[in-house]
């Protein structure tokens, strides 16, 4: 009796397996898209639902903390000299740029704002500041200009300089996508691709049952966004990417490219070979971070960072002595790239 009472229990099991399974596959996958954060996103998710009010709901909390076209954003608020009360998200952006800061010699500065602007790839018109310009600049640059400090239970910003201005485009799109894919996992879906401007966060398998495929592309100059040559094809599923390049925001003055990665300790545009750095790790806002931060190093400097974070899978395309596109990648990358 007991052996039939096993065997029934092992049928009932394996039966219920594949009962799940062919629920599982029958279960749709959804596909939503739309503009935020001046750029695109696209989300596809295995669920029974339409989450796609939810999704731009978070979205529009996200960028009513740090968008600085939204005149009433916490990040617009405070470059006004304004003190707003600061939120969780806001925290968590914040105490995670200083940990990025910290741990790249200081290349990720949330408070290069005023540089990018006045080197014309902010929200005001383009200009070419000499070098008086921008050492005036950097005076009031740096990741001492801002703090937070707590007042009883509440954060409140603190700037030493009036001038001091937060730029948080470097770490919003890989961090909203980072709140799309909590609100899908707060949901039960288990598949689904998040991408916003082209940071991604992956889960599960998509629809062909597959790791997710996501691009890497070749950084050709394309500053109107219409060449989409893939560099290379990734298998990732349970990780998050984030690609940082000068192929798509820059301009020529006088025969010399200017890109938009701004050092925060020139002040000037970085002036290297890598044209494009691929982060891969747990969270989207991470890989945003450290893919500007790569940027900025060039590849020793990355290097010395992976020495300390091995964690972090990375993907570099720079050129080479003859003016070639070559490939560097951790080791960790090994079996992910198909092509």
């Amino acid at each position: 009796m007991k052996r039939f009472f096993q065997i029934l229990f092992l049928v009932l099991l394996v039966a219920g397996t594949i009962f799940i399974i062919r629920q599982q596959q029958a279960m749709p996958y959804q596909h939503d898209s739309g503009e935020v954060f001046g750029t695109f996103y696209k989300v596809t998710y295995q669920s029974d639902k339409n989450l796609k009010s939810e999704i731009e709901a978070a979205l529009k909390g996200v960028d009513y903390e740090f968008s600085m076209y939204n005149e009433n954003s916490t990040v617009s608020k405070i470059n006004r000299g304004e003190t707003p009360e600061l939120s969780e998200m806001f925290m968590e952006v914040y105490n995670l740029s200083q940990t990025v800061n910290k741990e790249s010699e200081g290349a990720f500065d949330i408070t290069v704002a005023p540089l990018v602007n006045a080197w014309g790839f902010g929200f005001k018109t383009r200009q070419m500041p000499d070098k008086r310009q921008v050492d005036s600049l950097l005076a009031f640059v740096g990741n001492d200009k801002f703090k937070v400090m707590n007042e009883g239970k509440k954060f409140i910003p603190k700037k030493r300089d009036k001038r001091t201005m937060l730029d948080f485009s470097a770490i919003a799109k890989g961090y909203g996508s980072d709140v799309v894919a909590r609100l899908l996992r707060k949901n039960d879906v288990k598949n689904f691709m998040v991408e916003i401007g082209g940071e991604v966060v992956t889960s599960g398998n998509s629809e062909k049952r597959l790791p997710w495929k996501i691009g890497v592309t070749k950084p050709v100059d394309d500053s109107l966004s219409v060449d989409n040559e893939l560099q290379t094809v990734l298998n990732l599923t349970d990780k998050a990417l984030a690609t940082s390049g000068n192929y798509r925001k820059f301009y020529y003055k006088d025969g010399k490219k200017y890109a938009h990665t701004i050092d925060p300790k020139t002040g000037r545009p970085v002036q290297h070979n890598i044209l494009s750095a691929t982060v891969i790790t747990k969270d989207c806002a991470t890989a945003d971070a450290y893919a500007t931060a790569f940027m900025v190093l060039g590849m020793e400097g990355t290097k010395r960072v992976l020495e300390k974070h091995p964690e972090l899978m990375v993907y570099l395309i720079y050129s080479d002595d003859k003016g070639k596109n070559s490939v560097w990648f951790s080791p960790s990358l090994e079996g992910k790239i198909t092509n």
